[in-house]
């Protein structure tokens, strides 16, 4: 580490607290900054005013890897490090053992423990335009997907209250928009009685379900229905009436960011043309488009990694990125007691995406397929065998990037062959 100078920021939503170190561990000041643009702007200028250095030989420390002040320090060239909050409280032992909380302290506590321990930190890096893109966009489609399952519970919980043939006919997806167009034309089960069958065999033909032919599904609505109250019926057909069109609105806005993320990437993962000083061409591949060639990542998979694990990717490092993903197991080890349990402290939104990875690669690769029935047949859990699958294919990608290579089902199948089981 090349940093003369060490930073501490405590990072709040109304004021920043920042102690200045020098090399030898003295406060050289201490001072707090308002958040907005000129109280940002005015840190930067002390941390250079007093340290007379240039931005690159003085290091800044942060809880959060993110968000404005983390942005613009590295905008003006700072060197800045992120810390896990629990690690934060392991260093602020160091100076209070009595759990005693404070901003200025823990600035400093930030300062000395990039001082002393820098291993334990992590240097950020500025993410590129298009990877700002992607993450802006795949977490907002994160929220709306949250947004969407809210929305259907509340409708799922009312038809149950008083129309669960229905729930029975569109298999509980009430936020479809075929089942949402069923419940505009049979809202009730006494509507359900009067509809014909061509109409109801034109709306599936509409929205192309095939699983289901119009007999069945108005067999299936015209069961017998609950005996609820004339008033029960107005009250909760009026209230799924006013959650119907934000569904819409929801199911419309995610299809659109799930376009505008397949152009993203279809672009990013187009092979790129070098022309050599010979006058021949070699075509090297992308890293989206190797990760787009495993089996098991689609669109909204290959987004999310490239957004959320932009540096471990650029790397090549598997236990970071399995760490990240929650595939990594915890192994706890006291005396003649040893647990392993599964990792909580991981990105949330790659979890989500290495879950989805492994569940579709299992689907389609053998080898995956093969290690998840392997670890059922030991006992294990969906969930824990899914996790399994997706730390393998964590390193079989960071491996493919190393080798600049994509996937290839007969040579995994031959590699996989060689290597021993895997407890």
């Amino acid at each position: 580490m090349t940093e003369a100078w060490f930073v501490g920021v405590d990072w709040g939503s109304k004021e920043h607290h920042v102690c200045l170190l020098d090399a030898s561990g003295k406060v050289v000041g201490q001072r707090a900054f308002n958040h907005n643009g000129e109280g940002l702007s005015a840190m930067a200028d002390w941390l250079l005013g007093c340290t007379g250095k240039p931005p690159s030989e003085v290091g800044v420390a942060i809880e959060v890897p993110h968000g404005p002040v983390v942005e613009s320090l590295m905008e003006r060239g700072f060197n800045v490090h992120s810390i896990n909050p629990k690690q934060l409280d392991r260093f602020r032992d160091r100076f209070s053992v009595a759990g005693a909380k404070d901003d200025r302290r823990d600035a400093r506590v930030l300062a000395a423990a990039l001082r002393t321990d820098p291993e334990c930190l992590r240097r950020l890096q500025a993410p590129d335009e298009v990877t700002l893109q992607l993450r802006a966009w795949t977490r907002a489609r994160k929220q709306l997907v949250e947004e969407r399952k809210r929305l259907s519970n509340q409708v799922r919980d009312l038809l149950w209250r008083y129309y669960p043939q229905l729930l029975e006919a569109v298999k509980n997806d009430v936020s479809a928009n075929w089942a949402m167009a069923l419940w505009r034309l049979v809202p009730t089960p006494a509507k359900a009685l009067r509809v014909r069958e061509a109409t109801i065999a034109k709306l599936l033909k509409k929205h192309r379900i095939r699983r289901l032919d119009a007999a069945q599904l108005l067999a299936l609505l015209r069961q017998q229905p609950i005996d609820v109250g004339h008033g029960v019926v107005d009250a909760t057909t009026s209230h799924i009436d006013t959650l119907m069109p934000v569904l819409k609105v929801v199911n419309r806005q995610i299809a659109d960011i799930d376009q505008h993320l397949e152009r993203m990437t279809r672009h990013l993962a187009e092979p790129v043309v070098a022309q050599q000083t010979d006058g021949s061409t070699t075509v090297e591949h992308t890293d989206a488009g190797i990760l787009r060639s495993i089996p098991g990542v689609g669109t909204v998979v290959l987004a999310t990694l490239l957004a959320e694990a932009h540096e471990p990717l650029r790397r090549r490092d598997p236990q970071a990125l399995r760490c990240l993903a929650g595939a990594a197991p915890v192994t706890r080890r006291s005396g003649n007691k040893l647990i392993v349990v599964r990792r909580l402290a991981a990105n949330d939104r790659l979890t989500d995406a290495a879950h989805h990875w492994a569940r579709i690669a299992v689907q389609r690769d053998a080898i995956s397929k093969a290690k998840c029935k392997r670890m059922r047949a030991r006992g294990h859990r969906y969930g824990r065998a899914l996790r399994q699958v997706s730390d393998r294919l964590i390193h079989v990608a960071c491996a493919m990037l190393r080798d600049r290579q994509l996937f290839d089902p007969h040579r995994a199948s031959a590699r996989s062959r060689l290597l021993p089981e895997a407890s």
